[in-house]
């Protein structure tokens, strides 16, 4: 029985709170890390055209057996910086994804970065509320997008982003975009919610709450999350972890253990892993 509780989109979809993020998995190591967590349980599933794994992703999905209105499905247009990113190219995009995953239609697509130097985004959300309107994407949203690109969608556009999938984890919690989301009506997915495993889950605030509930650092991480009201996509192909990650709603955090937690961002300064939106444009 699918434990994972939902979200309510604001346009009324509703999308699982856990899910499966498969960056960096190769397409053919995709359809065996997809089955196996969907045999674990879980029915999101987050790929992307940049990751190279939605034919492996959308054979997983075809052999599983699970009905697909059990399943949420989120891609990505890769805005990438050497060509022009207009109506026809990003419904092309959009067309080859659908065709990659087998599917005629996805719960939720992103524009996986701002790219604010280019001055492209706005043009390509315009497009995006068509595929909305369609109903080929049940949803639509962005990801990266700092506090002044969503303030400069909202000029332009009455249609609010669902979501804003964002690196996010305690050593940078990303207050300011969290309490923006909040007002606006937009649901915070966080993207490396465990730091990629890189220290985070090695501090002694971390351990310490871990050997309290008696569970993994990683476990321990995902439920701060989660009882921040983030969405969350952990990513690993070891059929344990994969396991392990969605086995985090049988135990809560105390405000104590929050506390703990939440002091990480104050001490680490807000230390970003990933790219920051403001440049990026590889």
């Amino acid at each position: 029985m699918n434990q994972v509780p939902t979200v309510t989109l604001n346009n009324g979809t509703l999308m699982p709170r856990l899910g499966y993020g498969v960056w960096q998995v190769p397409d053919s190591e995709a359809e065996r890390a997809v089955g196996t967590a969907l045999e674990a349980g879980y029915r999101s599933v987050d790929t992307a055209a940049v990751y190279g794994n939605e034919r492996g992703t959308g054979r997983a999905l075809a052999a599983s057996g699970v009905p697909r209105g059990e399943l949420f499905v989120t891609t990505k247009l890769w805005n990438g910086p050497k060509q022009r990113w207009g109506r026809d190219e990003v419904l092309r995009a959009f067309d080859e994804s659908l065709g990659k995953l087998g599917l005629d239609q996805v719960d939720l697509y992103l524009i996986h970065w701002p790219r604010p130097m280019r001055e492209d985004f706005l043009a390509i959300w315009k497009t995006f509320e068509e595929i909305a309107a369609s109903g080929r994407a049940k949803a639509v949203g962005v990801s990266n997008f700092r506090p002044a690109d969503l303030e400069r969608l909202a000029a332009e556009s009455a249609l609010v982003p669902a979501v804003n999938q964002i690196e996010l984890h305690p050593l940078f919690p990303q207050e300011e975009l969290r309490a923006l989301h909040a007002a606006r009506g937009i649901v915070t997915e966080a993207w490396s919610p465990l730091g990629q495993g890189k220290e985070l889950l090695t501090l002694p605030a971390v351990a310490a709450v871990a050997a309290k509930h008696g569970r993994s650092a990683a476990q321990v991480v995902l439920r701060w999350h989660l009882q921040l009201g983030h969405v969350v996509i952990p990513k690993s192909v070891t059929p344990e972890r994969i396991r392990e990650n969605l086995d985090v709603f049988g135990f809560e955090l105390d405000a104590g253990d929050l506390a703990a937690l939440d002091a990480l961002g104050a001490s680490a300064a807000g230390r970003r892993i990933g790219p920051d939106p403001a440049v990026f444009d590889v």
